[in-house]
């Protein structure tokens, strides 16, 4: 940690990895399949991306990490020269509930490609990881939905720190050649206690780093930011902390605030691909009618500044590839731009005054539609 805001626990740091230094607090754009949509990864390092993430689970299933070994890892498989945080599949295995059974040893799915069955367990997560040559790999861990009563959530917390001790092990064996980060998943649910629980009995595990699982997966406004703030404090404050799925400016201004380090979503790329495109004012919707004829520019400074409202409207409106393209690279520049201006307010001491100042114009909730 470089240093913490004077009013606040919003903290600027930096995190030292095999391909080069994180500056944090950090936006990562999500790579599930080795590629962010729509972007080649000269474009994504050309906005100054540092990190992006992969998906365990997906890539294992497609192409399978015995392509992946033959080009030596996802870095040369993938033409991504920087960092590379790779999710260990928990969260995928979760959403398909239907087709996936949870056990002491791991976990059974079957395939949403093929149907075909497989079995992820903790050490099986970290060596595929190892030939992904994930410069931070997360351990298998036991996602919750909003909702489910507490004895469920216990089941599944203990669950998850069995496992986390086993990857542990796994993990700290695979060093040598390999020197990726192992980071644990706070899990426990919506209940206070079992967050508790959970963050301590990861913390004696001594990762290098910690996410805070099981949030942003349909609950409240309200409920995520009680949880965020009160689950954030009881992880290592010298360790580098994550919030895995949120991507929205209020979302992340309120994560900063509580000394989050890092965070993560598909939802700029995706609602990009829909049309959407971020600004100071809101979420623009380029389709609809008002910018049939605009003149102006999505924003001066975007590195798409030359094309016109209209002419991005025209491009969606006609199924033109270039429209998702444009809008992407724009909501990932936004989004940069967006976390330097974070960075330099908390060096600054001025971050609540920064977040407070942008909310008054962007809107609360999930930003204004314009």
């Amino acid at each position: 940690m470089k240093h913490r805001d004077e009013f606040c626990q919003a903290r600027r740091g930096e995190i030292q990895l095999p391909h080069g230094r994180v500056q944090t607090p950090v936006f990562m754009p999500v790579g599930t399949q080795g590629t962010v949509k729509a972007l080649s990864h000269q474009m994504v390092e050309d906005i100054g991306f540092e990190i992006i993430l992969g998906n365990t689970y997906h890539l294992y299933l497609r192409p399978g990490t015995e392509v992946i070994a033959d080009f030596g890892g996802l870095h040369e498989f993938s033409t991504w020269n920087r960092n590379i945080l790779t999710d260990s599949g928990g969260f995928q295995v979760f959403s398909l509930s239907p087709f996936r059974k949870i056990t002491d040893e791991g976990v059974q799915f079957r395939s949403h490609i093929d149907g075909s069955k497989h079995m992820l367990t903790p050490e099986s997560v970290v060596e595929i990881q190892r030939v992904l040559g994930s410069d931070i790999q997360m351990v298998l861990d036991v996602c919750t939905e909003h909702g489910i009563d507490k004895k469920s959530a216990h089941k599944a917390l203990t669950t998850t720190t069995r496992w986390a001790k086993r990857a542990k092990d796994a993990w700290q064996q695979s060093l040598g050649d390999y020197r990726g980060a192992a980071f644990g998943i706070v899990q426990g649910n919506f209940f206070e206690d079992l967050r508790a629980q959970s963050a301590q009995e990861l913390s004696e595990l001594d990762f290098p780093g910690y996410a805070i699982g099981g949030l942003s997966v349909g609950e409240p406004p309200e409920v995520f930011e009680h949880f965020l703030h009160y689950t954030a404090p009881l992880l290592p404050t010298g360790k580098p902390k994550y919030v895995m799925g949120i991507g929205t400016p209020d979302y992340i201004l309120s994560a900063v605030e509580a000394g989050i380090d890092m965070f993560d979503c598909v939802f700029p790329t995706r609602v990009a691909r829909n049309g959407y495109f971020f600004s100071r004012d809101g979420r623009i919707n380029i389709k609809n009618e008002r910018y049939r004829r605009d003149t102006q520019p999505i924003d001066l400074d975007s590195p798409i500044s030359m094309y016109s409202r209209a002419y991005l409207r025209h491009l969606f409106k006609a199924g033109e590839m270039l429209g998702p393209m444009l809008a992407t690279r724009h909501n990932l520049w936004f989004l940069h731009t967006f976390m330097t201006e974070i960075r330099t307010a908390i060096e600054e001491n001025r971050f609540l005054e920064y977040k407070n100042t942008f909310l008054e114009r962007y809107g609360r909730g999930m930003g204004n539609t314009i």
